[in-house]
């Protein structure tokens, strides 16, 4: 998402019982953050240039990390006047600023998101299937289509824990391709391949801005997750440093990787510069890692979703009456089905979506100029205006009105703009 914004992401660390120390938060946080959309980031920069590209990813950081503390802020300042405890997750947060409203904006969004890094995950595995079956007639809405029997399989799966491990992997994959990325920019320098005068800094069209900043904001996943890290961490007063500390230095790895992809492939970076690797067997080893990984934490995003579904499900007169029948074997089955029947709609659903979308980096760049702008910056600065708008100084009150602002206006912009093209 995965950010997304609001992306579920596995962050095997958060249950230690006495409370996860600095070492162990820092790693909670990369997991959170990093995610595939970074592997767009080379076409993003290639739309709007090197520079500006560049520039937007460390707006987006810099946004990112200010209005992850404003969350924790919100949050404290409600545990000054009551119970804490049922302030755990950004729904509760939203229902403790704003009330039923609050919470239902902010849940709608983050479910939202929720289906857009799902279907995210879909166009990105199936382009590189494709890719990798380059020959046999496989296009990307058939590839994608052949997972759909896998991950209804995998939706199944009682226990997400035991697909814990394969969210790590993913980002040992996602790292892995970064580097390999670097190395045939640094391969390509040497031999003289390109001429950086032949890259574009800043681009002569206006739409490219605002896609490149959609992509930068994507690529800042796990955002929902920033009340979590902080209360799982044993020593919360230096969560804001670490959080700081751990955000420079994902945001310059991003700058970084989206310069060395664009220089390396120029006008020739493809939307997930995986696609643009030689085909050779360490290339096709990282493609294959990169989708198995993301094939098994599919369910991972999925979890929120399901969840949601279910919960009105249980709410149905007729799946109530199936609880109260006295078989209870008879009960437990139609149960299972019901819930089992409506995770395989759900996935097919989004698959449906995913085939229909023209490539990753527009659609990654749609979900985060929409609901990953409305979940990072835009629902933050309200909460923080509604809780603590009468307490705060005028340059607090004014860059919060400007981040609030600003991301109305860039979730309006770069929806139409990722909707037409650029």
């Amino acid at each position: 998402m995965e950010c997304s914004g609001g992306q579920s992401k596995a962050v095997p660390l958060l249950d230690k019982p006495a409370g996860a120390s600095a070492a162990q938060t820092l790693g909670n946080i990369i997991v959170s953050v990093v995610g595939t959309g970074v592997l767009g980031l080379p076409f993003a920069l290639r739309i709007a240039g090197w520079l500006a590209g560049s520039l937007g990813v460390i707006i987006a950081g810099l946004g990112t990390y200010y209005c992850m503390l404003l969350l924790v802020e919100c949050r404290e300042k409600l545990a000054s006047v009551e119970d804490s405890a049922n302030r755990k997750t950004y729904g509760d947060l939203g229902y403790g600023c704003m009330g039923r409203t609050g919470r239902y904006i902010t849940e709608s969004v983050i479910l939202v998101a929720q289906c857009g890094g799902s279907v995210a995950y879909l166009v990105f595995v199936g382009q590189n299937v494709s890719s990798i079956l380059n020959g046999y007639g496989f296009s990307v809405a058939s590839c994608i289509f052949l997972l759909v029997p896998i991950e209804i399989g995998l939706s199944w799966i009682g226990s997400l824990s035991a697909l814990a491990p394969f969210s790590v992997f993913a980002s040992v994959c996602n790292l892995l391709a970064m580097l390999f990325v670097v190395k045939e920019d640094i391969q390509q320098a040497f031999e003289g391949e390109f001429s950086f005068s032949d890259r574009t800094a800043v681009t002569s069209s206006i739409g490219g801005l605002p896609f490149a900043g959609g992509v930068a904001v994507f690529c800042f996943e796990g955002f929902g997750m920033t009340l979590a890290l902080e209360g799982s961490m044993r020593d919360k007063t230096s969560f804001p440093r670490l959080l700081g500390q751990a955000l420079t230095g994902i945001t310059l790895v991003y700058v970084l990787f989206g310069f060395a992809g664009y220089m390396a492939y120029g006008d020739q970076t493809r939307d997930s510069v995986t696609l643009n690797l030689p085909r050779n067997w360490s290339a096709i080893v990282i493609q294959i890692g990169l989708c198995l990984g993301l094939i098994f934490t599919f369910p991972i995003m999925l979890h929120p979703i399901n969840e949601i579904i279910e919960g009105k499900l249980k709410k149905v007169k007729w799946f109530q009456k199936a609880h109260d029948n006295n078989d209870e074997y008879s009960t437990t089955r139609i149960g299972k089905f019901a819930i089992y029947m409506t995770r395989a709609m759900v996935v097919i659903q989004l698959a449906v979506l995913a085939s229909c979308v023209p490539g990753f980096a527009v659609f990654a760049s749609l979900v985060g100029s929409t609901v990953c702008a409305l979940i990072s910056f835009v629902l933050p600065a309200t909460f923080h205006l509604a809780l603590l708008g009468s307490s705060l100084k005028l340059w607090q009150r004014t860059l919060d009105f400007s981040i609030l602002l600003c991301g109305m206006l860039f979730a309006a912009y770069g929806t139409y703009n990722a909707i037409v093209g650029v």
